[in-house]
């Protein structure tokens, strides 16, 4: 989902010349990175809904759903070690997801639309589009990955068992 919303806010902005930039090394780089970035922030976003949902029906305390969160988001990096750039920036999105939930009350999360706010920002401020170019896009593009995350979110209600997972997660955490 990020690399697609990044690819079509790219594509809306540079019209008849979208295929032509993908002959450009420098732009490709620029792409990379913000590819890399923008799906680190929906990796927080989703880890920070998802978690929220699942402790908020499964009745887990705050210790656990920070532990649960930190385990998933670990797990979505591991995943995609791979393309992952140089480890110091992977650290340093660690630190941030694990600043960003220290705080959190996992019960007001699970009921409020506040879990995907670094997606919309990441997106924005990478994509690699020249700043007086962005300026009246903002809205637009935020909102747009805000709404694809309805699908997923929508689609993860379905088809999750909210309370199994929390007693899965209670039952490893207690083994471990």
């Amino acid at each position: 989902m990020a690399q697609k919303k990044l690819y079509g806010y790219l594509k809306a902005r540079m019209g008849t010349r979208y295929p032509s930039m993908f002959e450009d090394d420098v732009f490709i780089g620029s792409i990379n990175i913000a590819k890399l970035h923008v799906f680190a922030a929906c990796l927080s976003d989703l880890t920070v809904h998802t978690v929220a949902k699942v402790g908020a029906e499964g009745a887990l305390s705050q210790d656990e759903a920070s532990a649960l969160a930190r385990h998933c988001h670990a797990a979505g990096l591991a995943q995609n070690a791979e393309a992952l750039p140089d480890a110091q920036i992977v650290e340093d999105w660690r630190e941030r997801f694990h600043d960003r939930i220290a705080d959190l009350h996992w019960q007001n999360a699970a009921t409020s639309g506040d879990c995907f706010s670094e997606s919309p920002k990441a997106l924005f401020k990478w994509a690699p589009i020249a700043d007086e170019l962005k300026r009246f896009d903002r809205e637009i593009v935020e909102n747009s990955i805000r709404f694809a995350f309805g699908e997923v979110t929508r689609a993860f209600r379905e088809r999750a068992d909210l309370s199994a997972l929390a007693r899965d997660w209670q039952s490893r955490s207690t083994r471990g």
